[in-house]
């Protein structure tokens, strides 16, 4: 009998059952991700996620390829509230890297 894990998403804490010790039969073998997604997934702090964040990391990863981030945009990399630059997960995304201050848009699951 395989072992089921009642849990939430690391990212959206949605419900969700993880069968780690039978991942073959686990709702989130059932997303297809590009080797990219995956590597990305290995540098954040999230645990187990739902297919629906899985859905939302492997499209934000096409996007990040498609996107030229040479040049930092309004409406795509950042947007002003308050007279404050917020960057978005894209942004993040392209970045590479967590800089670990607790950005709102993080996509590295870090929480200060």
């Amino acid at each position: 009998m395989a072992l089921s894990t009642d849990t939430k998403c690391g990212k959206c804490n949605m419900p969700l059952t993880c069968k780690v010790d039978d991942i073959a039969n686990c709702d989130c073998s059932s997303i297809a991700l590009s080797d990219e997604t995956r590597a990305f997934l290995s540098k954040t702090s999230f645990g187990c996620l739902c297919n629906a964040c899985l859905l939302h990391f492997h499209s934000l990863v096409v996007q990040a390829n498609a996107v030229d981030c040479k040049q930092v945009v309004e409406d795509t990399h950042y947007y002003m509230e308050g007279g404050f630059m917020v960057f978005t997960e894209l942004y993040h995304m392209q970045r590479g890297y967590c800089c670990k201050s607790g950005c709102r848009h993080c996509v590295y699951g870090f929480k200060p």
